[in-house]
This record gives structure tokens, C-alpha cells and sequence, in this order.
């Protein structure tokens, strides 16, 4: 059982590498293995909805998030971790997710999501449902803890005197780590719940059309 990191710091051992560490030492601790990747400091650019990615099987733009995809698909649940930006995430992140999503087309069901904010001050809770939409969308169930997944501190080093945001991370460590091999026995006795075909509408009405 394995579990994705994304660290969308662009600062190596900052304090959202702080946050990550210990939830990523909790995940190991319960015999979940992790990958962390850091992809602040990459040149990850925005989805432009071209749909090549129905045709390629991958995104048009071969970078960073086509090798994520391959290690998403084989991971058992995905961590997006970020500093707080102007109340939201960091645009590398959000830029990399709309790909990584947008571009994979395999089952994403019941594999686990979790989010993790590291602010100064304020944003985190908008920033923490932010991330969150992307589980909720393909049917990923998302981990909570003993409080939103956010985690204080300005100055580098700052988070790793946050005792309640650290025992967040490590209370949330458990929980995935526990829901990671729950839906593992369920997925063995029941297999995935069953899908209707998806129907899609825009919210305009046939009548108006003529």
C-alpha cells in the first residue's frame, strides 16, 4: 500500500515539508509506504482544455505531471500539500491537479485523499476545501482529523513548534492509513460500488432551445 505526496512549497525543507514529514513518518509508522514529491519549484503550466489528452492518453504537455499520473495510478491515496497564497493554493499545485485529473482516465474510486495548508495566519480553511473538490469529484474519499489539516508558521522552521497543528498531521497519518487498508478488506468482500452511467447536463432546458 503506497500513498502519493505532492509538495507544492517551492522552498525544499520549509515548513509545508515540516507538516509532510510527519504526516509521512505516521504513514510509514502504520506500514503504509510514501512517495513525496516537490513540485513548487517546477514549471508545471496550466490545462488549456484542448482534449489531446482523450486521444494520447496522457496530458499534450509532457512534463512533471505525466509521471505523477503513473505513480497516481499505482498509489492507494494521493496527499496535496500546500502553503496558503492570497487564501488559496499555491498556482503550481492547482495547475498540476487540473492536469493530473483532467488528463488520467483511470478509476479513481476509493482511492484516499487528504489536503494539507501551511499558512502564516489565515486562509487555510478556504484553501483546505479548495484542494478537497478534487477528491470529491471522481468518487475519492477524503480523510479527516482531529481538526482542518493546517498547519501555522511564518518564518522557515516556524511549524515545528505548531503542537496541535503536528499532532493534526499525525492523528491524519492514522486516519489514512486506517481508511487505506479498511477499503482494501471492502474492496476484497464487496468490490467498488456499483456505477450508473453518468449523466450530464448543463442546466439549459430543450424547450428554450427553438
Amino acid at each position: 500500500m503506497k500513498v502519493l505526496i505532492l509538495n507544492a512549497s517551492p522552498r525544499v525543507g520549509g515548513n509545508t515539508s515540516i507538516a509532510v514529514k510527519e504526516v509521512a513518518d505516521e504513514l510509514e509508522r502504520q506500514g503504509i509506504d510514501t512517495e513525496t514529491v516537490q513540485i513548487g519549484n517546477k514549471a508545471i503550466r496550466g490545462c488549456i482544455a484542448c482534449n489531446s489528452c482523450a486521444k494520447l492518453g496522457k496530458c499534450v504537455f509532457d512534463d512533471e505531471v505525466n509521471e505523477l499520473a503513473k505513480k497516481f495510478e499505482r498509489s492507494d491515496g494521493l496527499i496535496a500539500a500546500t502553503p496558503v497564497y492570497y487564501a488559496s493554493a499555491n498556482a503550481t499545485l492547482i495547475a498540476c491537479l487540473d492536469r493530473l485529473f483532467y488528463s488520467t482516465s483511470f478509476d479513481k474510486t476509493m482511492k484516499v485523499g487528504a489536503s494539507i495548508v501551511v499558512a502564516r495566519r489565515g486562509g487555510c480553511t478556504a484553501t483546505f476545501d479548495e484542494i478537497n473538490k478534487y477528491f470529491t469529484i471522481t468518487n475519492m474519499p477524503v480523510v479527516s482529523s482531529q481538526y482542518w489539516n493546517c498547519v501555522h508558521g511564518r518564518e522557515k522552521g516556524d511549524a515545528a513548534f505548531d503542537k496541535e497543528g503536528l499532532q493534526t498531521m499525525r492523528t491524519l497519518g492514522r486516519n489514512m492509513a486506517f481508511m487505506i487498508k479498511s477499503v482494501a478488506l471492502g474492496k476484497e468482500k464487496y468490490g467498488l460500488p456499483e456505477k450508473e452511467p453518468w449523466e450530464g447536463t448543463h442546466f439549459i432546458r430543450d424547450d428554450l432551445r427553438n
